[in-house]
């Protein structure tokens, strides 16, 4: 099974028939990984805690109807997360969060149970939950916990709105990236923390801190994965794109699953993960995510789908 841990709340995303319409659609980066890792056909689990409110009932009946495992996802009377999404073409998407008092931010170390079943193969991280307190301390004390037991992996998904010190965020993520087996990062991300610095170089340092694999994703340069010993690059998946909301999302899942199938997604395994394998994986990740990219939102493809495209 592969466990996401994180926020879960509700993107408002802008409808095309006026600048003031807006659409609820459930989302958060490591929701959004759970719901693809399901539609790939991975067992799926959840670690967060959902509203008991309108937006959460939205939320949490996503999760079942899905089939992501939900033992590990709490309710709360606290608010749901909301988000609001601009959309430019040709630009990454922008976010505004309303995130006080809210419930999966309430999420603390109780929550979260002691240990997890030898059935969680990966646990995976990142993204504005790590921001935003108790939740950001529980995750981080759950990854320290849980590192060198079972594969982690980690994408900082970076929301500079959110980042009132860079220095002091970027050298956190550092510490935490040095916690895991995977980083899937996005070279905007890099750019960022590092801009006087090339992607790759960035990369090649992220790597040398401990993890079996980082991948970068590029947009429509595709993306390209750094081992020890080896990389990789893939070229895009040629789509006519509606928006890129739940991209990165969608292709770290796909590739923890595609690794998942194939019984590489232990640590032991990535220790020696060969090249025809991790092209393979990336290859699957860059389809799945530009299939992503073809519909609107954060709407990743199934098994199927991913089967049937060409």
């Amino acid at each position: 099974m592969i466990v996401s841990c994180g926020e879960a709340l509700i993107d408002f995303v802008p409808k095309k028939t006026g600048p003031l319409g807006y659409t609820p659609c459930p989302g958060g980066s490591p929701f959004n990984l759970a719901i693809a890792v399901a539609r790939l056909g991975t067992p799926a689990g959840f670690i967060s805690k959902i509203s008991t409110d309108l937006f959460g009932d939205m939320l949490f009946n996503r999760l079942a109807s899905e089939g992501v495992d939900t033992r590990f996802t709490l309710r709360s009377d606290r608010p749901s997360t909301l988000a609001f999404v601009k959309i430019e073409a040709g630009q990454e998407p922008r976010y505004a969060f309303y995130t006080e008092n809210t419930a999966d931010r309430s999420l603390s170390v109780s929550d979260i149970s002691s240990p997890l079943p030898n059935e969680v193969k990966c646990l995976e991280f990142g993204s504005i939950s790590l921001l935003l307190n108790p939740q950001g301390d529980t995750i981080k004390s759950l990854i320290r916990r849980e590192s060198g037991k079972r594969v982690i992996s980690f994408d900082p998904n970076v929301r500079p709105m959110l980042i009132p010190d860079k220095a002091a965020y970027t050298r956190e993520m550092e510490q935490l990236a040095a916690l895991a087996d995977i980083i899937k990062v996005s070279g905007a991300d890099l750019e960022w923390m590092y801009p006087q610095r090339p992607v790759v170089k960035s990369a090649e340092d992220w790597l040398a801190r401990g993890a079996k694999a980082v991948v970068v994703t590029r947009g429509k340069d595709g993306a390209m994965l750094l081992a020890s010993d080896f990389r990789v690059e893939v070229p895009e998946y040629f789509v006519t794109v509606k928006d890129t909301i739940g991209a990165g999302d969608t292709f770290h899942a796909a590739f923890l699953s595609r690794l998942f199938q194939n019984d590489l997604l232990t640590p032991e395994a990535l220790a020696h993960l060969q090249k025809d394998a991790a092209q393979d994986a990336v290859s699957y990740a860059v389809k799945a995510s530009s299939l992503n990219c073809a519909r609107q939102g954060a709407d990743p493809p199934t098994a199927e789908e991913m089967a049937a495209a060409k």
